[in-house]
């Protein structure tokens, strides 16, 4: 999708697209190890970064996620040169003591509490994984994500000691243009905001 006359708001947003197919070009791994570094400068609750990305690109680890996936996004994950599992680490809080020094006793407030570990590491993996989508547009890829897998199987294939769970997928790539369809509206400001 890379283009040289476009903004960085159309390249991040307004002028980029899902893609379901992808052309048949490498992601170098210098770019992946750059989207990351990008991406994690976007905030998260209390510096807790709890995303973990495997970057599922052989022929062996495709299918290994094959039989994870709803029959519907199995070409398009075959196809693409890179799918992402977006995972959380369910012990993200072992680091804050690193990631959030000026309160030393910030993974107290998880001490035997996995709900609440839980549904902090999949609101923030969440904003972490939309953040890796904008770092990979503005890097010049395009970009599938997906929630459509067993994630339970998933987590079993790639994931067996537990301790990360699945949040959702992103294929990434140089998107094949000829495999849009024509782009689908938003909701107006009026339905999806308000004022108090």
């Amino acid at each position: 999708m890379t283009h040289p006359t476009l903004s960085p708001t159309e390249l991040a947003f307004s002028a980029a697209r899902t893609f379901p197919k992808f052309r048949d070009e490498p992601v170098s791994d210098d770019t992946l190890k750059a989207l990351c570094e990008l991406a994690q400068w976007g905030p998260t609750a209390s510096n807790c970064q709890p995303a973990r990305y495997v970057f599922v690109r052989s022929a062996e680890g495709k299918e290994k996620l094959r039989p994870c996936l709803a029959p519907g996004n199995v070409d398009k994950t075959m196809s693409a040169p890179v799918t992402v599992i977006v995972a959380h680490d369910s012990r993200f809080y072992e680091h804050l003591a690193t990631q959030f020094p000026h309160m030393p006793t910030a993974a107290a407030a998880y001490d035997g509490k996995p709900a609440l570990a839980q549904t902090v590491g999949l609101r923030n993996s969440s904003l972490q994984g939309a953040y890796l989508i904008v770092a990979a547009r503005l890097l010049g890829l395009d970009c599938g994500p997906m929630s459509g897998f067993d994630a339970e199987a998933l987590d079993r294939s790639f994931f067996p000691d537990g301790r990360f769970r699945s949040n959702f997928l992103i294929n990434l790539g140089h998107g094949d243009t000829a495999s849009l369809r024509p782009r689908g509206p938003r909701l107006p400001f009026e339905t999806v905001a308000s004022f108090a």
